[in-house]
């Protein structure tokens, strides 16, 4: 288990340091900013959507390092999906950091890296910071221009 926890920790250590898909978007079909008051996590989503597929997602802002990996790793496992995937993605990874665990690992066949960010959930003050990102891609999907994980 030891193992797991620092494969775990390097992946969000090097996601977090050369986070993929960073930067802004010049011309996306859709965006939006998210908030962490808690710790202060500011994030945008940049979002090109055609014919119902996400074919490119960027973010940009700044944020503690599960902020920041948690952007990165969510980019990487949206990009490609039909928007109604990128939905159920986003209420299995909302679930599995808010409320059953368990719910993470039903995705980790198709994005086994999300794993990493698998044990946050028993640390309830870094649930809004991995959870962030997530909340502004589903804002910028659902037509929204903002959101708050407050």
């Amino acid at each position: 288990m030891s193992d797991l926890r620092d494969l775990y920790q390097e992946v969000i250590l090097d996601h977090n340091k050369r986070p993929r898909n960073k930067g802004a978007m010049v011309q996306p079909t859709s965006q939006a900013a998210g908030v962490n008051p808690l710790c202060g996590d500011r994030v945008t989503v940049y979002l090109e959507v055609k014919d119902g597929i996400i074919e490119d997602v960027m973010f940009d802002g700044i944020g503690c390092a599960i902020s920041t990996a948690s952007a990165s790793l969510m980019t990487d496992a949206v990009k490609g999906l039909k928007v109604e995937e990128a939905e159920k993605l986003f209420e299995s990874f909302h679930k599995g950091m808010t409320e059953d665990p368990g719910a993470l690992e039903s995705v980790s066949e198709d994005h086994p890296e999300l794993m990493a960010l698998g044990g946050v959930w028993e640390f309830p003050v870094r649930v809004k910071c991995a959870t962030l990102a997530w909340h502004a891609m589903h804002a910028a999907l659902s037509g929204e221009r903002e959101v708050s994980t407050e």
